[in-house]
């Protein structure tokens, strides 16, 4: 089958680059990119940080595919998910936070808030500690509503880390991180 399952969620191979679907394994077992191989291979240089890099690209944007197809199961974008799942564990939180948190815009945090309110899912409450400011917070409905997917999530989660170790995640979560680090450096944050 030319799928990957997520639980009910299916991304398939025809909606992803061509690049990501060709992968081999090397003399050691590891998996690569032939295609990424074939498009780079007559540079002569070293492939490893390309060829990392690359991975790391193809796995954010395969990510990003399947969390998408996942909310739109519940008539959700990505992103208002994702404000979902924030407002779930933190409560009431600050506009400018919750952009932070879920890695967005302030303008665009706006948006999400805004069918989010439509929806009966969140609402703006007045901010205790700054009057100019606002928090989003889940109403009763978006609170019910996001109580019922959770733990789908939670299991899609370890469903798609089937196969790797608590060692293996440690140094995946410590890599990616290492290499937040780098791009700050070289971002001067």
């Amino acid at each position: 089958m030319n799928s990957f399952n997520m639980n009910r969620t299916t991304l398939k191979l025809s909606e992803t680059p061509r690049i990501t679907r060709e992968l081999a394994r090397d003399e050691s077992g590891r998996l690569y990119s032939v295609r990424m191989r074939e498009l780079f291979g007559a540079l002569e240089v070293d492939m490893s940080v390309i060829e990392a890099l690359g991975a790391l690209k193809m796995a954010s944007h395969a990510l990003s595919l399947l969390h998408e197809r996942w909310a739109e199961k519940y008539d959700l974008s990505e992103g208002r998910l994702g404000v979902l799942f924030r407002l779930h564990r933190c409560g009431p939180t600050p506009l400018g936070d919750l952009a932070t948190d879920v890695g967005s815009t302030p303008r665009n945090i706006t948006g999400l808030v805004d069918h989010l309110e439509r929806d009966g899912l969140v609402e703006r409450v007045p901010d205790p500690d700054d009057r100019r400011s606002v928090r989003a917070n889940l109403t009763e409905a978006g609170r019910v509503r996001i109580e019922s997917i959770w733990k789908e999530g939670l299991e899609n989660q370890q469903d798609l880390a089937e196969g790797l170790s608590k060692e293996d995640l440690a140094q995946l979560r410590h890599l990616c991180l290492q290499l937040v680090e780098n791009a700050r450096k070289e971002l001067g944050k």
